[in-house]
């Protein structure tokens, strides 16, 4: 480890990985609720695990964007972290909101309260007290790290970071404004939620997918820069008018049914050019980096976004399709896996990478690790499929022949019982991971007598 303040990312990666697990539990309780829908409907309705598993996700994915930000931008900016007290204190202020949205999820507190309480907006029901929490260890952030990076040498990979980390933080202060008009609400809550993770979310993938590549293949810089430029131009340039796909029943004018088939089409761009380019790297590649598992994890990645970001989101995202399958477990299918394969399996591959470093250690625990890779992404993909078959069935039954919402569910039983199985493999996985990662390999040394000694 070259510089002292990476340090600060092991705090974020931890509380990271805290939450991965509380998010993968939180799902395999609602995929039981699929097939056994009245457990825990007293004490923990169905609507609170599924929050908890969405803002879960959410958080623990934004804590690993920051750690990753701590931990690579010393060494592109060459120099310290600006202020690592500021960092901590972050930390301290994320986790704090986050065990304040938990309570006030799970008990129900303060219902009604506009300061206190849950807002009934999908995504960010945080209260404002959270809300406000989190803009201010937003704006602590962005201040760290951008004057790290004013004072050291600037680097594409900082740059488009920057611009990335910088965009989420703008986007979210949407989440302040809830007009009355359902359709403004809608057309500016979808300013979040799709400019998030089809907007500036790409930038940190691309531009932490392209630091990996750059420290475990050993390709030119030059060429990596050029490979991120143009796959942050192609997410931009489909992604910010691909939000129109959102917008085709919502009350908004006819013109986005075109708008938004048109670019959100196009968005596979970017997601292939990502798979293309760490396949190239690894290809072009002269070193033969001994973290065999974080190259995996980062090759994972890239190709699971593609099939879950750009194949899935593509199957239904024209006006034509959508219109029927808009809302059913095609949706779930194309979420599941295109958050899995982009920003999950993206943070996976930087704790991978980065473990090792800041606990001193030689990569370590890789079988356990890439047997995680594979579990994981293997309950994943099936899971994708059996949603894909499920909502399938849901769109023809429901929607083309009219059947009744709850008659059709009975009929889906069975691929929610094969979802609930997948994700039992998914979780295993999960599990084995973070003790890959935190639990070191206990090393056989011989002695001079010939007698084994740990």
């Amino acid at each position: 480890m070259k510089y002292q303040t990476q340090k600060i990312a092991l705090a974020y990666f931890a509380v990271a990985m805290a939450l991965f697990a509380v998010q993968v539990l939180g799902g395999l309780l609602a995929g039981w609720v699929y097939v056994a829908p009245n457990t825990l409907s007293e004490i923990l309705p169905f609507n609170i695990i599924r929050m908890l598993h969405t803002n879960s996700l959410i958080v623990w994915l934004l804590c690993g964007f920051f750690g990753a930000a701590y931990f690579l931008i010393p060494e592109e900016a060459e120099r310290e972290i600006h202020s690592p007290m500021l960092a901590y204190l972050q930390l301290i202020i994320l986790v704090v909101g986050t065990l304040g949205v938990v309570l006030t999820y799970v008990f129900n507190l303060f219902e009604g309260n506009w300061l206190l309480g849950k807002e009934g907006r999908e995504f960010i029901e945080q209260p404002r007290w959270v809300k406000a929490g989190i803009v201010v260890a937003a704006l602590m952030f962005l201040y760290n790290v951008t004057m790290t990076v004013l004072k050291g040498k600037k680097t594409a990979i900082t740059n488009i970071l920057l611009l990335g980390l910088w965009g989420l933080a703008l986007l979210f202060l949407f989440s302040f404004y809830n007009p009355g008009n359902l359709s403004l609400d809608k057309q500016y809550w979808w300013y979040i939620v799709h400019l998030w993770v089809e907007g500036v979310w790409e930038l940190i993938m691309a531009s932490i997918l392209a630091y990996l590549m750059l420290k475990l293949t050993g390709v030119d810089r030059e060429v990596v820069e050029k490979w991120l430029y143009v796959i942050v131009a192609a997410a931009l340039f489909s992604g910010i008018l691909g939000t129109g796909h959102h917008y085709y029943w919502i009350g908004t004018p006819g013109y986005w049914q075109w708008i938004g088939s048109i670019f959100s089409s196009l968005e596979v761009v970017p997601f292939f050019a990502m798979m293309a380019f760490a396949f190239v790297m690894v290809w072009k590649g002269r070193r033969d980096h001994p973290n065999k598992a974080a190259l995996l994890w980062s090759l994972g990645c890239a190709t699971l976004a593609f099939f879950g970001a750009g194949v899935w989101g593509f199957l239904h995202t024209l006006h034509g399709v959508n219109f029927y399958t808009h809302g059913t477990q095609i949706t779930a299918a194309h979420g599941h896996l295109a958050f899995f394969g982009a920003y999950v399996s993206l943070n996976l591959a930087i704790f991978t990478y980065a473990m090792p470093v800041l606990l001193g250690r030689d990569p370590y625990n890789q079988v356990l690790n890439m047997a995680s890779f594979w579990l994981m992404s293997g309950g994943m993909a099936f899971m994708t499929f059996v949603l894909t078959f499920a909502g399938t069935v849901q769109t023809h039954l429901q929607r083309v022949n009219g059947e009744y919402y709850m008659d059709v569910q009975d009929q889906l039983a069975v691929f929610y019982w094969m979802r609930f199985g997948a994700g039992v493999a998914f979780v295993i996985g999960a599990l084995l991971f973070i003790y890959a990662i935190w639990v070191p390999r206990r090393e056989v040394i011989s002695t001079d007598a010939g007698q084994p000694a740990e």
